[in-house]
């Protein structure tokens, strides 16, 4: 296979997705992350995440296992229902539950019982952000509150996040005990909008049955829901922190419902994750500008728009400088300590080793910003696996380029880049492409 050969490309990403009837792939996954959380127990400094890494390896390791025994099945009867889709159906729930799930709820139990070591920090700043707004009506601190924290709590100080993330602690401001820990109402929240997206796209008219159109579409769902679950990056997340998943999820919601067709109900998913996370407002935009080539830009802009507006509102009436300080000065690094999110992305180097570096990275950044906005106007996406490329590759861009980020928020682009091709439409074409046939139409356009 040659460099300069997108045909062979992807046959190559199509095999190695399909191979073995999707268990080949499904196998290296649970492998590889077992190794992953396995060293993670061993070598993280970082306490929560070994805790994690100790529980997570167990889990994948017996995926791992369970996939081995249904190549065997499948080996000696390929019609086997143990090593069908459904089997890896049950599969990937059954890890999820055991590499996410339960060490998150091991970890709320012990951290009730006093453990410090069991949560990071946002789950910390969601719970104060909970408490603050039953109290005072806003989830903020002012400039002037902060400032007379102890100089080591300042950071906690700030709640860098929509209004709508401290919804998620308001149990915690309700009743001390492990099920209001902010991590539990994560999971719930992700698991209830992934729920909803997968039960959008299955009730999409399955065309052309016989020839699997069905079946292909179904396991192209499977595999995007295992990137927002069981994948390592985003069950460490939900375990430790978990606040970027709700907002995943409902990213996901919103690109199923548009694939289904129903653009008024795809701005109100986005514009719920907007409210909790900037991380979904660019996401937003381009669901905007599909809508435009629908005639549906008002309706999915009422909600996209509408709901994280709505969500501002009372923060703004109630203290419009504490808004300021946490939503708008703390993340473009002019608050009064600054944001620990820093990984060794070329946004982050260019930044700390050259002169004028954050300037060059900010530049970068607004030059990738332009271009993904020129390549809206001229070809807006008019699919929903269109959108959810772009939005991929243009977060993923965005991650790389940006001076304060974190190896973590690969979550995004990873997910929605592998969501893709389930949104594909059954009636479109007689086989759903896998990712890499995805990715070579997008190079070649």
């Amino acid at each position: 296979m040659t460099a300069d050969d997108p045909t062979a490309r992807r046959w190559h990403w199509r095999t190695l997705d399909t191979a073995a009837g999707g268990l080949a792939l499904d196998l290296g996954l649970y492998a590889v992350s077992a190794v992953f959380a396995a060293i993670t127990a061993v070598t993280s400094t970082l306490l929560p995440h070994r805790a994690w890494g100790a529980v997570a390896a167990v889990g994948y390791l017996v995926a791992a296992l369970a996939v081995v025994v249904q190549l065997l099945l499948r080996r000696r009867t390929p019609t086997s229902r143990l090593a069908g889709l459904p089997a890896r159906w049950t599969v990937t729930a059954l890890t999820w539950v055991s590499t996410a799930l339960l060490p998150l709820i091991w970890q709320s139990v012990e951290r009730t019982a006093g453990r410090t070591d069991r949560a990071q920090e946002e789950v910390l700043v969601v719970e104060h952000a909970g408490a603050r707004l039953v109290e005072h009506g806003t989830p903020y601190l002012g400039p002037d509150a902060i400032a007379a924290l102890p100089p080591g709590e300042q950071l906690l100080g700030y709640t860098p996040y929509q209004p709508g993330m401290a919804l998620f602690g308001l149990p915690r401001a309700l009743i001390d005990t492990w099920w209001t820990d902010s991590r539990v109402w994560f999971a719930v929240g992700t698991a209830l909008a992934l729920a909803v997206a997968v039960l959008a796209l299955r009730g999409k008219p399955a065309a052309n049955q016989k020839t699997g159109t069905g079946n292909r579409r179904d396991s192209a769902l499977l595999r995007g829901v295992q990137a927002a679950t069981v994948l390592p990056i985003c069950a460490l997340t939900l375990a430790t922190g978990g606040d970027d998943l709700p907002v995943l999820a409902l990213c996901l919601l919103a690109l199923a419902l548009a694939a289904a067709e129903r653009p008024g109900a795809a701005g109100i998913a986005v514009g719920l994750a907007g409210a909790l996370k900037l991380f979904a407002w660019p996401v937003a935009l381009v669901l905007i500008v599909w809508g435009l080539t629908r005639r549906a830009g008002t309706r999915v802009a009422a909600g996209a728009i509408g709901l994280p507006v709505a969500a501002l509102v009372p923060a703004l009436l109630v203290d419009r400088d504490a808004l300021v300080e946490n939503v708008l000065r703390f993340p473009l690094g002019h608050g009064l300590v600054t944001s620990p999110a820093q990984s060794p992305f070329p946004g982050y180097l260019i930044a700390s080793a050259l002169p004028a570096g954050r300037i060059i990275a900010a530049a970068l950044l607004v030059a990738v910003g332009l271009a993904i906005a020129v390549r809206l106007a001229l070809r807006p996406p008019r699919t929903a696996v269109t959108t959810a490329l772009i939005c991929g590759y243009g977060l993923l861009a965005a991650i790389a380029l940006m001076p304060t980020t974190r190896f973590g928020y690969l979550l995004y682009p990873l997910a929605l880049l592998t969501w893709a091709p389930a949104l594909h439409r059954p009636t479109d074409e007689s086989a759903v492409p896998a990712l890499g046939e995805l990715s070579g139409r997008a190079t070649s356009a």
